[in-house]
């Protein structure tokens, strides 16, 4: 009976705590959601009484629980004014990190509510720039269509940046351009595309094809330089013993036919991801003839997958859908 009326006691004192409980000393406490999401609202709001009011507590345990933030992390996390709420240093820093810590947990929750639905067919695909504007959003839709109770999850990488994710098992496979390192991982052939220059309707060059050498004294229009396609340019250049004229450096083909578009400069493209801006914009693609513009695409994986899985069935579908790109030819 009186382990009973202290288990009541316990219960009772956990239940008047307003804010976080901390366990294991001040080095190891971490903030809870709760209190995080309070600290963002306040900074985007301004004001303590909004924030509180959104949050649905009250006034002074909003303040208690930002004062045990700054009390936790030892730095003044707000500067408190008559007008408001204004963030110092360290409370702008702490606004990206949480943002990015309760965006984190919202996917958790996303994907684990997969299995507590019983929906626990989940595949997660990183796709690199190039396949993702040509042929893998069409190619996974054909496989979701037979496959429609397996979820897929479909996101655009850089080749390095899939290859990083697959390596943590934040991915199921990744679809990289061929030269990236893929050392230890299993791959297959996906598919191929052909680089081309992007010129200006109104520019004078013309032709069927033409060498890549050809546009080095003219200003490039080019991806940033983390990209895959703007290191083969670079090394290409730089075997040709010609410095890489890029005046222009953006962050998706969008962005590189729209500068193209304005006059920038000539920019270097998969074909068939340039083509489809030229019926919106005022733009031609020449095909390049140097042979290392024809590109493969791998799909890689941390190991062979057993061929009735999920992945297997996946990995035969792409792998399907590269032999007829393959007999097209």
């Amino acid at each position: 009976m009186s382990d009973k009326r202290s288990e009541q006691k316990i219960q009772q004192g956990l239940e008047s705590i307003e804010g976080p409980i901390m366990f294991g000393g001040e080095e190891s406490m971490l903030p809870d959601l709760d209190s995080l999401s309070l600290f963002v609202r306040a900074a985007e709001l301004g004001n303590l009484t909004r924030a509180a009011e959104s949050s649905f507590i009250t006034v002074p345990a909003a303040s208690r629980r930002l004062s045990l933030l700054e009390h936790q992390f030892k730095t003044q996390l707000f500067e408190r004014h008559s007008r408001g709420l204004q963030l110092t240093a360290a409370g702008e820093r702490l606004l990206a990190l949480a943002r990015e810590v309760i965006a984190q947990v919202h996917y958790l929750r996303s994907e684990m509510s997969n299995y507590g639905q019983g929906k626990q067919r989940v595949l997660r695909i990183q796709g690199n720039t190039s396949a993702m504007a040509q042929f893998l959003p069409r190619d996974i839709a054909l496989f979701q269509a037979k496959y429609n109770d397996i979820r897929i999850v479909l996101e655009e990488s850089w080749s390095e940046d899939a290859v990083r994710k697959l390596r943590r098992h934040e991915a199921d496979i990744a679809i990289v351009v061929e030269g990236c390192a893929v050392d230890g991982l299993w791959t297959r052939p996906y598919r191929r595309d052909l680089l081309a220059a992007v010129l200006s309707e109104c520019d004078p060059l013309q032709g069927a094809a033409i060498a890549f050498e050809e546009l080095l004294d003219r200003d490039l229009v080019g991806l940033e330089g983390g990209s895959t396609l703007t290191r083969l340019l670079t090394s290409q250049a730089s075997a040709m013993m010609r410095p890489m004229p890029l005046r222009v450096q953006v962050r998706s083909f969008e962005a590189v036919c729209r500068a193209v578009e304005a006059g920038l400069g000539v920019g270097i493209l998969p074909i068939a991801a340039a083509g489809g801006f030229c019926n919106a914009m005022r733009l031609k693609v020449i095909p390049l003839t140097d042979s290392w513009a024809m590109r493969r695409m791998l799909m890689c994986l941390r190991s062979q997958p057993d061929p009735d899985s999920d992945l297997g069935m996946l990995v035969m579908h792409l792998e399907a859908l590269a032999g007829a790109d393959d007999g097209d030819d």
